[in-house]
């Protein structure tokens, strides 16, 4: 008997394993946005997976994983002292920026280069409700009923926030590039 229950085991996680593992770098890129913190993403990832594996068997079996694993992340995160503390405010308008085109060379290097770092910056400043829709969706590639089922919201929702959280980016984007 006790060796069957050995034997469910590693069944049990050699089935988390598969499932879990080739998630492994989008979680931390989506916490490291969230917390914007190297350490502590690595912490909230490893805590996503604990508590994961600890909860494998309420997951069931044809529903999304990948959802359910981006749920318990985004939970992790908005208990922690972190997430706690995440709010920011941007202001929406309607231009949209005009992106520089042409032959590469040391001078449109550059513009790119300081063209990411805005953005980056754009999407740190952006609300957390609008940062989570849009990495998830544009970075992370879910379908907006996925980022619905991982954030515990309406689709309707989702897409609501996502066609605010690009508007945000763009007029961001565009103060910032006009500023630089």
């Amino acid at each position: 008997m006790v060796y069957l229950i050995e034997v469910a085991e590693q069944h049990f996680t050699a089935t988390f394993e598969e499932l879990a593992l080739p998630l492994f770098d989008q979680l931390y890129n989506f916490a490291h946005w969230l917390a914007q913190d190297r350490s502590e993403a690595e912490d909230l990832v490893q805590e996503t997976y604990a508590k994961a594996l600890k909860g494998f068997s309420s997951f069931q079996p044809g529903t999304n994983f990948r959802a359910w694993m981006y749920r318990i992340l985004r939970n992790t995160f908005l208990t922690s002292r972190t997430g706690l503390k995440a709010t920011a405010t941007v202001a929406l308008d309607d231009d949209s920026p005009e992106l520089p085109a042409g032959p590469e060379t040391p001078e449109t290097i550059l513009i790119e280069h300081s063209q990411h770092q805005v953005l980056q910056s754009a999407i740190e400043a952006l609300p957390m409700h609008f940062r989570e829709v849009l990495l998830l969706c544009d970075v992370e590639e879910m379908s907006y009923q996925e980022i619905a089922e991982t954030l515990a919201i309406p689709a309707g929702t989702v897409m609501s926030r996502l066609s605010r959280a690009r508007k945000a980016l763009r007029d961001s984007f565009k103060k910032q590039m006009v500023v630089a």
